[in-house]
């Protein structure tokens, strides 16, 4: 049996601050996004799911150390995934620590729809400063394109631009790579200079604004794929649009 193949969403923003309610802000959130959707379940050490009946109570006692545990719809046959990390300091663009969300839903007709929706919910609630959602396979994608050397190579084998490190990166503000479908806080649009009237025009008929003053980006219309060369297109233009974006610009 073939499995199925997910969407991953990831949303980088401020560390978290003992139990400052973004935890459950993004799980919430995430919750609203998909009919029925209740993340009431953890996996145990022995890998087993248990039911987590005072799931509220438990995430805001599992964040004090700045990040949570996998929590999931306990539905093995349609698996939604979601958890919070902490990425240190000496990784972190500016030297700053981060709270990243993870989270997974099936890459079928439904999740897909909910794409958009989910993604907003999960950096709008988590205060990020950018995430994305791609489907599964991309992170192989854009290791491609990390710069390990400043003697490396110019493009990435699929041709797409060298990106630095996220630790060279000098604010946090600044996204590390396009997704298929792209959050840019304020304060990254800010930074990347989104929306330009003048160059963007196409690009925002893809955008929406979120609550915050933010924007979901979406880049094709159809999960990003790229072995296809209309979207391999894409990619190339966008980047090419931004090179603030993972650091190719002087600060």
């Amino acid at each position: 049996m073939t499995a199925r193949k997910r969407l991953i969403l990831i949303t980088h923003g401020p560390a978290l601050v003992g139990n400052d309610g973004r935890a459950l802000a993004v799980v919430q959130g995430m919750e609203r996004t998909l009919p029925g959707l209740r993340l009431e379940w953890r996996v145990t050490e022995g890998r087993q799911l248990a039911a987590l009946p005072q799931r509220d109570e438990w995430l805001a006692e599992a964040t004090k150390d700045g990040e949570f545990p996998f929590l999931c719809n306990g539905d093995e046959g349609y698996p939604v995934m979601i958890s919070g990390l902490q990425k240190p300091a000496s990784l972190s663009p500016g030297g700053q620590p981060l709270f990243e969300v993870h989270a997974k839903l099936p890459l079928d007709a439904t999740g897909i729809a909910a794409a958009a929706d989910a993604l907003e919910a999960l950096a709008e609630g988590a205060h990020a400063y950018w995430g994305h959602a791609s489907p599964e396979g991309y992170g192989s994608e854009v290791s491609e394109q990390m710069r390990h050397s400043a003697h490396g190579p110019e493009r990435s084998p699929r041709g797409l631009p060298m990106l630095s490190l996220s630790r060279h990166i000098h604010s946090p503000e600044i996204p590390h790579y396009l997704g298929w479908l792209n959050y840019w806080s304020a304060a990254a649009a800010k930074a990347i200079g989104f929306p330009d009237p003048a160059h963007d025009a196409e690009l925002q008929t893809r955008a929406r604004r979120t609550a915050s003053g933010g924007w979901v980006v979406r880049l094709t219309d159809e999960p990003l794929d790229y072995d296809n060369p209309a979207h391999l297109d894409t990619l190339l233009r966008v980047y090419e649009r931004f090179p603030e974006i993972g650091g190719r610009a002087a600060p």
